[in-house]
């Protein structure tokens, strides 16, 4: 069991963690392991007031599942769960939600390591900012690498 989701619109890490993790089997885990991303207000040394975070529908899905099929068979899950925003996104606005249920911790954390990493290197995610100085916005380089605010 797994789940991989994009949602255009704002979204409470903690509350989809808990509504999803009420729906697992009680007793087969011991160990949950979660990675929650917010945007900050810097990078690259510039004040950063939003930014546009921009996906490739279908293919993006597809990169998330395959990573989280991969991450099983490393390691001995029972369930791994990625949220992650689009669209219009506000400084402290928490972007993605990475979270891996497992027998024992071992696992769970280096699931969840695996799976940000990879998820920050290999999903297709474009950001754009909006520079707090002015009006200007840029392209980040490393389209698909968001890291720099997760």
């Amino acid at each position: 069991m797994m789940a991989c989701e994009i949602r255009a619109q704002p979204f409470d890490p903690w509350q989809t963690l808990a509504d999803y993790q009420g729906r697992l089997p009680p007793g087969q885990y011991g160990a949950t392991s979660v990675f929650v991303g917010t945007m900050r207000n810097m990078n690259e040394q510039r004040s950063v007031q939003a930014m546009t975070l921009e996906h490739y529908p279908g293919m993006t899905e597809k990169h998330l599942n395959t990573i989280c099929e991969e991450a099983g068979s490393r390691w001995q899950l029972l369930d791994c769960l990625i949220v992650h925003r689009t669209g219009e996104i506000s400084v402290n606005d928490p972007i993605v939600l990475v979270a891996v249920w497992s027998a024992h911790r071992g696992g769970a954390i280096e699931a969840c390591r695996f799976l940000i990493e990879e998820l920050k290197h290999r999903a297709p995610f474009w950001k754009k900012e909006r520079l707090s100085e002015s009006e200007e916005s840029r392209w980040v380089s490393g389209n698909s690498n968001y890291g720099d605010h997760a």
